[in-house]
């Protein structure tokens, strides 16, 4: 299976020195957030030119490593509506412009009530907010179609789609057959302090729901700390992950396997090489 990391979990540079170091450090590809990766570009509409777009691609592929996952994170609930017209503004660009960078998918959250601290609401977990985020992603399919591509979407409990069950539905209403819609399972981002000890049954619950339509899985651990879960190196927590990699390789052996803000990356890259090759 191929392994990618974030590039801005690498520092901010230019693209060649990104993609020579995911190599170095032993990634296949990476999940690129352009304005936080890429030194002096912010991914705006109309900024994504012919020449900016090779010289990002070029500077990673020369390195061996590929980009078949864009991000495009945007709160589609925030209050500031201007925000929200340019997040999915963007969006739809990053769509449009996907296939040039050799991407595949183009990833974004489902957003919170909260604005920019992206955390629990209640109005996150009512059927206004559900029809709020719906409407604002409901053209994407059609316009990931045209352009070959597939948009992809995770959900979190301090979001909008709190449970795997309500971004099925959200996939469901816009993308009947998921014909251009596909899923980011991010399994810590469905945990907190009061169901944390559910993540196995959580995880068996995304892979059903989503099953063939999976893009890739996030990976973290977690330890709790107080009442609080705390992020720590993988295979040194409570996930589980022994026990759910396996499971991702035989069920979902295309999925890309994700590092997003991992701890201790070179040791983290070793224990899940050793168990998925």
């Amino acid at each position: 299976m191929k392994i990618l990391i974030r590039p801005h979990d690498i520092g901010k540079g230019s693209a060649d020195w990104l993609g020579e170091t995911a190599h170095e450090w032993g990634f296949d590809g990476v999940q690129l957030a352009i304005a936080k990766a890429v030194e002096g570009q912010n991914g705006n509409p109309g900024t994504l030119t012919d020449q900016v777009v090779s010289e990002i691609r070029n500077g990673f592929n020369s390195h061996g490593v590929e980009i078949p996952l864009l991000g495009a994170y945007f709160n589609p609930v925030h209050s500031n509506k201007d925000k929200v017209k340019l997040g999915a503004e963007k969006y739809a660009d990053h769509l449009r412009h996907a296939a040039e960078f050799g991407a595949k998918f183009v990833a974004s959250e489902t957003g919170s009530y909260n604005d920019d601290k992206w955390t629990y609401n209640p109005k996150n977990q009512t059927e206004e907010a559900f029809q709020e985020v719906k409407k604002i992603f409901a053209p994407m399919p059609a316009i990931a179609k045209k352009s070959g591509v597939c948009m992809a979407l995770e959900g979190a409990w301090g979001h909008c789609m709190y449970k795997p069950e309500l971004l099925k539905r959200l996939a469901d209403e816009i993308d009947p057959d998921q014909e251009n819609f596909r899923f980011i399972v991010d399994i810590y981002n469905y945990l907190y302090i009061g169901n944390h000890e559910e993540r196995a049954k959580i995880f068996e619950t995304c892979l059903k729901l989503f099953k063939g339509k999976i893009a890739g899985f996030h990976l973290k651990d977690y330890v709790v700390n107080g009442d609080e879960l705390e992020i720590a190196p993988l295979g040194r927590g409570l996930m589980g992950w022994k026990d759910f990699l396996p499971l991702i390789k035989a069920e979902c052996p295309d999925a890309y396997l994700i590092f997003e803000g991992v701890k201790d990356v070179p040791n983290s890259l070793k224990f899940v090489r050793e168990i998925v090759g």
